[in-house]
């Protein structure tokens, strides 16, 4: 009975996986969200990385995070987009995941902190491989969008998870 359980689990962070990855080809479609400042996204998948973080864990989320940059940035990106998002998601998984630990903040809230915080991965990441601290700047833009986003994205996340109870898996 306990292979079982684990065979339900693997399978429906399986389908968590498939979905964060079909979110990111849905965000690849849509046009820029404000053409001035390029690299702005929604951050759709993030709805499944948060759900998989509060249902699961840690250990479930990077993983869900990590199949879906590799396949993402071999179907639509290059090596500079893997280490960009590497670099966001990493953060931003660590922040979320002490705020979650903390229980002090809505799951909007650690959405909102993940969003900025991915932001501030890539803009780290940018500055390393462009050696450039002036990209920095971007930030104040990044912020905002972060948590507009973040906020968007949390709302989701928490109505999955307040609408898909899940029994004992």
């Amino acid at each position: 009975m306990e292979k079982n359980k684990k065979v339900k689990k693997l399978t429906f962070i399986s389908i968590c996986a498939t979905v964060a990855i079909l979110l990111s080809y849905v965000e690849v479609l849509l046009p820029p969200i404000f053409a001035a400042v390029p690299g702005i996204k929604i951050g759709l998948p993030n709805i499944a990385i948060i759900f998989v973080l509060y249902r699961f864990g840690i250990g479930e989320a990077v993983a869900v995070s990590f199949v879906r940059i590799v396949i993402i940035s071999m179907l639509f990106g290059n090596p500079m987009v893997f280490a960009y998002s590497v670099a966001g998601a990493f953060l931003s998984l660590l922040i979320m995941t002490l705020l979650k630990k903390l229980d002090f903040f809505s799951k909007v809230g650690v959405s909102v902190a993940g969003g900025v915080s991915h932001n501030i991965g890539q803009i780290l990441m940018a500055m390393l491989l462009l050696e450039t601290a002036e990209i920095g700047y971007y930030m104040i833009v990044l912020t905002f969008t972060g948590i507009i986003s973040g906020s968007l994205i949390g709302l989701c996340a928490a109505y999955l998870l307040k609408c898909l109870p899940m029994k004992k898996i």
